[in-house]
């Protein structure tokens, strides 16, 4: 369903804030027709949900450890997806994925999404 390229990972102190970017290239669909989630994977352990928006009023969900620290959107007009994320802490190192899906309206698990990005590295220092 399109090739989506993140951006945006890199090295920050703890309760520092990145922003990262998700954007799709494929335009088979408008933007807005797409649910877009950003998920994340360190080294030794599974891909987790960090947070999610739904295509269909713009609903969002997020994982426990990041709600209030991390927030996402997009932008329709430039086809792109947004995690901003502060307050980080050392726990947040991970690589951070994000994934597209068009006209899904269900739960953000991995097993959910058909796209996925390359993943972006991004590592929070003590």
């Amino acid at each position: 369903q399109g090739q989506l390229v993140e951006s945006g990972g890199g090295l920050v102190q703890a309760g520092g804030s990145l922003r990262l970017s998700c954007a799709i290239s494929e335009r088979t669909f408008p933007f807005d027709m797409y649910t877009m989630g950003w998920f994340r994977q360190a080294p030794g352990k599974g891909r987790e949900f960090v947070s999610g928006i739904w295509w269909n009023g713009d609903s969002t969900s997020y994982a426990d450890s990041v709600r209030g620290r991390f927030t996402i959107s997009r932008d329709n007009t430039k086809r792109t997806a947004f995690l901003q994320m502060n307050s980080m802490k050392t726990e947040d190192t991970s690589v951070y994925y994000c994934a597209a899906r068009a006209f899904f309206s269900g739960d953000f698990y991995t097993g959910s999404f058909r796209s996925w990005g390359q993943g972006t590295q991004v590592t929070v220092s003590s």
